[in-house]
């Protein structure tokens, strides 16, 4: 996806969004002191934020705490991005209806920052019915096919610098995780996706979903199972495969 002139960054903007992305799954409330450790800013500057984000709305402060929590703003921001996403409209139905047919779960997930975040995720594999885990569950990019499948196919530069971080952030596992996002690489090269299994009993297979119009989608399917890999990826990698190739071809046509 092109991306538009650089200009220099609005500093209040970005350290505002830096206080609002402080806010993970299963974080109700936060003080201006764990947000200053979360985010690296000054206290005072938090305070200034933590009361503008306040009465504007995004944040609610909850007096016998004296901590903040999200407020419905937020909620509204998610709903407007998944109600006007293309991509969505267009993956989704076919999404379920493949997790429907072989009983597997199905997802896609864009990168922000270290993780990849759920668009969408229709789950028939783990009770037998369908449940959609709520969008904006994060995994790891290094450790997941879905993360996998996007730096195989991520800008150089991108993948340059998310890879010397990695070095530091992971400095005890780097050489072992370098070989496998390295074969992931190849794999999404040779045969269209990769294949991981970071959580016990879950595999998962990814590809990319690439457009001129868009940033890099990756969609996965997964199963929780003690069947062998070998098997599970025989069983899993031609209906992902046809999946992918409908959706860019799809996606592709409504952005010309």
């Amino acid at each position: 996806m092109r991306k538009p002139s650089r200009s220099p960054l609005n500093r209040s903007l970005t350290r505002g969004i830096a206080v609002l992305r402080a806010f993970r799954p299963g974080t109700e409330v936060l003080g201006n002191g764990e947000l200053a450790e979360r985010t690296g800013l000054p206290r005072a500057s938090i305070s200034r934020l933590t009361q503008t984000l306040t009465e504007v709305g995004y944040l609610e402060y909850c007096a016998p705490q004296r901590a903040y929590r999200l407020g419905a703003p937020v909620l509204t921001l998610g709903h407007a991005m998944r109600s006007g996403s293309s991509v969505l409209r267009i993956a989704t139905p076919p999404m379920t209806a493949l997790a429907r047919r072989l009983r597997i779960n199905v997802g896609l997930a864009v990168r922000d920052g270290d993780d990849m975040v759920y668009l969408e995720s229709v789950r028939f594999n783990a009770k037998g019915s369908q449940r959609s885990v709520v969008s904006g569950q994060r995994v790891p990019v290094e450790l997941t096919a879905l993360g996998r499948a996007w730096l195989a196919v991520a800008p150089q530069s991108e993948r340059q610098a998310f890879m010397e971080q990695l070095k530091v952030k992971r400095h005890k596992r780097w050489r072992l995780l370098r070989k496998e996002i390295i074969e992931a690489a190849t794999s999404i090269e040779r045969r269209g996706y990769c294949v991981a299994s970071w959580q016990p009993q879950v595999i998962a297979l990814a590809t990319p979903l690439l457009s001129a119009q868009h940033p890099i989608h990756v969609m996965n399917v997964s199963v929780t199972t003690e069947e062998p890999k070998a098997a599970v990826t025989f069983a899993l990698e031609q209906p992902l495969l046809t999946l992918a190739a409908e959706l860019r071809q799809a996606i592709n046509e409504a952005s010309q």
